[in-house]
């Protein structure tokens, strides 16, 4: 299935890299340079994924989101920066990210990373997620949580894999447990705690502050 994509960056040369890489196989409607070009291209065009720089003038990649979530809250977000900065990353993802990777990354990489969120997940290097998550934290032990009542302490672990950004074939190997049975604990975790995908999982964990 094709998808949509828009990508911001102020750097015209990267753009056309990216655009080049992922054209073969994504249908990539327009680019911008700016913050201003890009909000007034995403409310034309309406892509189902933006790929989004942190640092831009004018308010960068914040400024982006903020102006389109709420008028198309559809569109999906994710950020492409040459950053790895706590700040950065836990900024764009309250404002409404649904992921966050490096400009290094690979070109295949980046092309299932768009798939992902496309499809609704987080999309994180475990590294990375499990450093930003860990910011999160405010308390020094995990508060009483009645809805962590509902989950076994199986369920529990997955959770905390899944929230991080590892695959259901990592968790399987971190826990010793097979991709099937993996997919059986996610899905009895979203049903028990009333959520609807992996994003929604993983921002319920950063709110609660159990990752």
């Amino acid at each position: 299935m094709t998808v949509r994509v828009f990508i911001v960056d102020d750097h015209e040369l990267f753009r056309s890299g990216v655009r080049s890489e992922l054209q073969d196989d994504l249908e990539i409607v327009g680019d911008a340079g700016t913050v201003g070009e890009a909000i007034a291209g995403i409310r034309e065009l309406e892509p189902e994924v933006v790929l989004l720089d942190v640092h831009m003038p004018a308010g960068g990649g914040l400024a982006v989101i903020e102006a389109i979530r709420a008028d198309l809250p559809e569109v999906r977000f994710l950020a492409l920066s040459v950053s790895d900065a706590a700040e950065d990353v836990i900024g764009v993802i309250r404002a409404g990210a649904r992921g966050y990777v490096t400009k290094s990354i690979a070109p295949e990489e980046l092309h299932a990373a768009v798939r992902r969120i496309h499809d609704g997940d987080a999309v994180f290097s475990p590294r990375l997620a499990g450093f930003v998550l860990d910011a999160f934290l405010t308390e020094p032990t995990t508060p009483i949580d009645p809805e962590l009542d509902h989950l076994s302490p199986r369920e529990r672990e997955v959770l905390r894999f899944i929230a991080r950004g590892y695959s259901y074939k990592e968790v399987g190997t971190e826990l010793g447990i097979s991709v099937k049975t993996v997919e059986t604990h996610v899905s009895a975790v979203l049903r028990k705690l009333q959520l609807s995908s992996r994003y929604e999982l993983s921002r319920w964990a950063v709110d609660h502050s159990i990752v």
